[in-house]
C-alpha cells in the first residue's frame, strides 16, 4: 500500500475525506537520493519538507570548510523558515545523508491548504512551535557546554544519530575536529570501563 501523508495527519487530527484528498493532492511524498541537496546556498527555499525515512543534515560553509548545523530524521519537519517565508536567499544547505522519503509542501500548496482548511494552519503552527523549542535546547546546549558535554548529551537524547551520521558530520556539529572527537569517545569509552 502507497504511503499518503493523510495517514501521518490522521493521527494528529480528524480528516474528512475532502480534507484526506486535498493533504494527499497538495503534500505529495517523494523519495530522494543519498547526496541530494534540497537546498543551496544562496537560493530561496520555495519547499519545506517532513522526514518519513531517512537523515537530512543542514550546514554551512565557512573559511571554506562544511559546518553541520542539523540533523533531521524520521519523524522532523525540514525548513529553512527565514528564506522559505520571506523569500530571501538561504545561508545554508540541505542534503540527503542517506536516501530519503520526504512530504514535500511548497509556500504556494501551503497558502492553498490554509486558506481551504484553516485547521492545518494550527497543525504547523504547532509543528513550528515543537521545533522551535527543539533548536533552541541545541543552541543553548552548544552555547554552555564543551564537546564532550555535547556529545554525552548527543549520546542521551539521540543516540540514533550516532550510528547514521558519519563520524566527520557528527564531529563539526559537535564544534571539533574528527580527531578530537575520536579522542572524546575514547575517553568515554574507558570512564565507562572503569
Amino acid at each position: 500500500m502507497e504511503l499518503k501523508i493523510s495517514d501521518l495527519i490522521a493521527k494528529e487530527m480528524f480528516l474528512t475525506p475532502e480534507e484526506i484528498e486535498a493533504v494527499d493532492t497538495l503534500i505529495p511524498i517523494k523519495e530522494f537520493k543519498k547526496g541530494r541537496l534540497l537546498l543551496e546556498e544562496g537560493s530561496i527555499a520555495k519547499e519545506c519538507y517532513f522526514n518519513i525515512k531517512g537523515c537530512v543534515r543542514s550546514y554551512q560553509i565557512l573559511n571554506g570548510e562544511e559546518k553541520t548545523t542539523q540533523f533531521f530524521i524520521e519523524g522532523d519537519p525540514i525548513a529553512s523558515l527565514l528564506s522559505y517565508l520571506n523569500k530571501t536567499p538561504a545561508n545554508h544547505y540541505f542534503e540527503c545523508i542517506e536516501d530519503c522519503t520526504l512530504a514535500v509542501l511548497s509556500f504556494d500548496n501551503e497558502q492553498r491548504l490554509y486558506k481551504q482548511y484553516p485547521k492545518f494552519e494550527a497543525l504547523c503552527r504547532n509543528s513550528i512551535e515543537q521545533e522551535f523549542g527543539k533548536q533552541q535546547e541545541v543552541l543553548q546546549n552548544y552555547l554552555t557546554r564543551n564537546p564532550e558535554e555535547r556529545y554525552l548529551m548527543l549520546q542521551e537524547t539521540r543516540p540514533e544519530l550516532l550510528q547514521r551520521v558519519p563520524q566527520y558530520h557528527l564531529a563539526t556539529f559537535l564544534g571539533v575536529q574528527p580527531e578530537s572527537l575520536s579522542r572524546i569517545r575514547k575517553r568515554i569509552a574507558q570512564k565507562n570501563k572503569s
